[in-house]
């Protein structure tokens, strides 16, 4: 016996303004049930780097910024399952896991990997963070 399932519909997400316009990639995308954001990293809404040298600071804004993503497509960080998370630096780990406590605080706790890159997209910065979320 085969079953065939329509094709679930592919949605973008976005924000106003929406800061990846102009380089031509989503925020995000919702598919059915699920939210696949774009890795989301300390810019602010006209994409200007936020924190500049300030770990804590761009871990803040990268968070901030992917609460609205995941807000725009229905859901929240509390509905993130797994997240990834790019440092230029793993031994600012134990500031992350502060940050983590506070953004992620439900049981069961999200599936991460924690990855160190020699660099991001622009020189100044120093994380960059992307997930998955459900959406209810």
């Amino acid at each position: 016996m085969s079953v065939t399932q329509p094709a679930a519909e592919r949605v973008r997400v976005t924000a106003e303004p929406d800061w990846y316009e102009g380089a031509g990639i989503s925020l995000g995308v919702r598919v059915g049930n699920l939210v696949f954001t774009s890795g989301q990293a300390p810019i602010d809404a006209q994409g200007a780097t936020v924190g500049v040298g300030d770990f804590e600071a761009q871990a803040r804004q990268a968070l901030a910024n992917l609460a609205t993503v995941l807000t725009n497509a229905g859901s929240g960080l509390d509905e993130v399952v797994k997240a990834t998370v790019f440092v230029t630096d793993i031994a600012r780990q134990d500031v992350f896991a502060k940050l983590r406590a506070e953004h992620f605080p439900s049981k069961p706790h999200l599936a991460e990997s924690f990855v160190e890159v020699s660099s991001l997209a622009d020189p100044e910065w120093m994380i960059e963070i992307e997930a998955i979320g459900l959406v209810r």
